[in-house]
């Protein structure tokens, strides 16, 4: 245990009367008002019509693709710097994901390198959100329009984020949410799919409870999967939702106190947020540049964590585990670079004013004492 970890939920009193209520109504499982209450907030919230309550994230993202029809033979982009959730899905429906780099300024997918892998069998691209920055949705838009792609837009990490004052999540076909307990808000476990065409929501619907025909009780005419949130996970996101604004806006508070706090150091690449863009900072990033620190990023890490101030290394770029090196085509040169380098700094909306100048007071003694 930490006495400063990475990231951790805020829950209160609301949630727990929230709980209560759904286990006192007996509607603990995947039926009760909350489930429908949270959807419909939650798809709102977001500015988008429909919402579809799954069991987690990834649950989500292959929900997703099986209800686009994405099987054997298709391809569909992904970004290297990702959580392997994100192509896992699509090796989940028999697909060949293509693995292609980020844009160095803002570290999520490259839409200029969308269009050098795009062949005759391209049928989605995923652009992921990372770490809480938008992608540059409308070049990737442009992208999909030209070749008639899908677009599925992952935004797990990414809840209330904003491209040119628009949130994320209601630019693509259908958009892919976590609620994780370590996300923004969280309902333990549990995800969602968002989507503005009535009949991909209905699809899902189906899909998600096993393929049975919501007309005839029992009675199957596709394969579908159980992937249902249960109301007592749903009272939580209720409850959750109603303080999303203000968990956001303490992100956003945090950022700027490591940003004022850091921007002195040579050496140190700030968690970037473009001109177009609301970062909602997921966690708060940075990058270590060896060179100029006279530390690695591993040693930084480990006296950090010495002092009881947890840290995260970055995700490994896809490329480079052999699970998926044969879906990496192109250079990727970006993606090892940011990832080699990144650390991702205590985020959590618990943490005070107090605790973030801490931090930053014992990083600088460290990288001072090297």
């Amino acid at each position: 245990m930490f006495k400063y970890p990475v990231a951790e939920p805020e829950i209160g009193e609301e949630e727990l009367r929230n709980v209560i209520e759904a286990v006192r109504s007996g509607w603990v499982s995947s039926k009760g008002e909350f489930i429908e209450k949270f959807e419909g907030s939650f798809s709102k919230y977001i500015d988008v019509k429909y919402g579809v309550a799954t069991s987690n994230g990834t649950t989500a993202l292959h929900l997703a693709l099986a209800a686009l029809g994405i099987s054997s033979g298709d391809e569909v982009i992904v970004p290297d710097l990702t959580f392997a959730a994100t192509i896992n899905a699509v090796l989940y429906v028999g697909a060949k994901p293509v693995i292609v780099d980020v844009d160095q300024n803002y570290w999520c997918l490259d839409p200029a390198e969308i269009k050098r892998a795009i062949t005759p069998h391209t049928k989605v691209i995923i652009p992921v959100h990372l770490y809480g920055h938008p992608c540059e949705m409308e070049a990737i838009m442009e992208v999909a329009e030209r070749y008639g792609l899908y677009i599925i837009e992952d935004a797990a990490e990414a809840h209330g984020a904003e491209y040119k004052g628009r949130k994320v999540g209601s630019f693509s076909h259908i958009a892919c949410f976590s609620f994780y307990g370590n996300k923004i808000i969280t309902t333990g476990e549990g995800g969602m799919c968002l989507t503005n065409d009535d009949e991909l929501a209905e699809k899902m619907r189906i899909l998600r409870d096993h393929g049975m025909n919501p007309k005839k009780r029992y009675w199957h005419d596709i394969i579908g999967f159980n992937y249902r949130m249960t109301n007592i996970q749903a009272a939580l996101g209720v409850a959750q939702l109603n303080k999303i604004d203000k968990l956001i806006e303490k992100k956003r508070k945090i950022a700027k106190s490591y940003a004022d706090g850091l921007s002195s150091v040579e050496g140190i690449t700030l968690h970037p947020e473009m001109p177009w863009a609301k970062c909602v900072y997921w966690l708060y990033s940075i990058l270590i540049d060896y060179k100029k620190l006279g530390i690695t990023r591993d040693e930084l890490s480990e006296k950090l964590e010495n002092n009881g101030i947890e840290t995260r290394k970055f995700f490994y770029p896809l490329h480079e585990m052999p699970l998926y090196q044969k879906y990496a085509k192109l250079s990727h040169i970006i993606s090892s670079k940011i990832s080699h380098m990144g650390l991702s700094l205590p985020s959590g909306t618990k943490l005070t004013e107090e605790d973030i100048s801490y931090i930053i007071r014992k990083m600088k003694e460290t990288i001072s004492t090297r």
